[in-house]
């Protein structure tokens, strides 16, 4: 009972339009006053969850993939990955996905992603004649893999909380990364050949000289992805390092090679980064102390001990997490879903014998999910104001991919060395 008045109390404040961080402060008080513990402890428990060096790689994804934003460098790495595919039905979606996903290796944040590629792709797109729908529809799913192949905001969160390595944490989502790429791939080729893309022409294919002078512009940044996602699992620098390496490349690279950037955007950046990062640390602060009332009230062990007497099977429990996600990421960012819902469910994993990094990489695909699902799915509105088109046009343009997502789900449940194996053998 105590446990359906506490999370009742707390969504009453969400859907009443209070901030989250807000939200969760003022319930996580209420609980610790509730039990006469000293409110000195508040403080405490407030300010203490952010003093992380793992967390300070944050503002460090977000200042780069905001500056990568100011500069542009997405249209050399579209125009390089667009050059190799230009000349193939469907080929500048497919274009849109592989420019995603090395986006992603880069920046950690999906909605870096979709406004870095969406603001060149979707011009392309249309102007050459694919289905709107498409158009946008690939771009917000695409840009999904921001928080699934490393380095990735949600999976330091999750890695903090969950006191898991971030490094095995980022072995993982390599493989349903590759997954996800594939099965959009697929997708944007099957969709094409069926009226999605315009037939090539033969002013479509792209001469030597041009496809090498495209990739070179776009080298520098591939290099950046590389040395950050390679240095980490080489074992030569923390996650944490890898974040501020990238920033001093990327830096060199806009300030010094590319002089794409001028010190107004630079401080545009810097700032847009700060309110960010600010935002979530204060939902991360305001989580450890929300935290630390549903675990004086024992809700933890409650909900373990239910699901212990009626959840049976793996299976069974992955689906109602599954519903219980997806009903949550309709109103509530993914941050805050793993602060607010990871804390109740770690100790049920072991119940089943469900391995922590395999449920992350879960719990990051519904996230991911989330961000393509209304009312408050940032993706969508992201593409919504690049596109200048109406948010239900949007929406049904990403449904394909939301099945496909769900399918990942399941095909990384029943066969887990896709999430596993790296973490496990490297």
């Amino acid at each position: 009972m105590d446990t359906f008045i506490i999370l009742t109390g707390l969504l009453a404040l969400l859907l009443a339009g209070i901030p989250v961080a807000i939200s969760l402060t003022l319930v996580g008080i209420a609980l610790i006053v509730s039990l006469g513990v000293p409110l000195a402890s508040i403080p405490q428990e407030f300010l203490g969850s952010t003093n992380s060096f793992i967390l300070l790689a944050v503002p460090l994804f977000l200042l780069t993939s905001n500056i990568l934003l100011k500069a542009g460098v997405a249209r050399d790495l579209f125009d390089a990955v667009h050059s190799w595919m230009g000349n193939v039905r469907g080929g500048v979606a497919i274009a849109t996905i592989l420019s995603c996903g090395i986006f992603s290796a880069i920046s950690g944040s999906s909605v870096a992603v979709a406004a870095m590629i969406g603001t060149v792709a979707i011009p392309e797109m249309t102007s050459r004649g694919y289905e709107k729908r498409f158009v946008m529809g690939t771009l917000a799913a695409g840009a999904t893999l921001g928080i699934l192949i490393p380095p990735s905001i949600p999976l330091i969160v999750y890695a903090a909380v969950a006191e898991q390595s971030t490094v095995s944490m980022f072995l993982a989502g390599i493989g349903p990364g590759l997954l996800l790429i594939g099965l959009f791939l697929c997708y944007c080729i099957v969709k094409s050949f069926m009226g999605g893309a315009p037939v090539v022409g033969k002013g479509e294919s792209v001469d030597v000289e041009a496809r090498f002078r495209a990739t070179l512009k776009a080298l520098p940044t591939i290099g950046i992805a590389f040395t950050m996602i390679g240095g980490i699992y080489a074992g030569a620098f923390t996650p944490t390092e890898s974040a501020a390496v990238g920033l001093i490349l990327t830096l060199v690279y806009v300030l010094v090679f590319k002089r794409s950037i001028v010190f107004s955007q630079l401080r545009e950046a810097i700032a847009e980064s700060g309110l960010t990062t600010s935002k979530l640390l204060l939902i991360v602060a305001a989580a450890n102390v929300f935290g630390k009332g549903i675990m004086l009230y024992r809700i933890p062990y409650e909900v373990s001990s239910w699901i212990a007497m009626n959840i049976h099977t793996p299976l069974m429990f992955i689906l109602v997490v599954m519903l219980v996600l997806l009903l949550l990421g309709l109103f509530l960012e993914g941050i805050a879903m793993i602060l607010i819902v990871l804390p109740i469910l770690m100790p049920s994993l072991s119940i089943h014998g469900i391995d922590p990094v395999w449920f992350g990489i879960f719990f990051v695909l519904m996230i991911e999910l989330a961000l393509i699902t209304p009312p408050v799915g940032m993706n969508l509105f992201v593409i919504q104001s690049v596109a200048r088109s109406p948010l239900k046009e949007v929406v049904r343009g990403v449904v394909p991919y939301v099945v496909i997502m769900m399918a990942s789900v399941f095909i990384i449940y029943f066969f887990p060395q896709i999430v596993l194996y790296l973490p496990f053998n490297m």
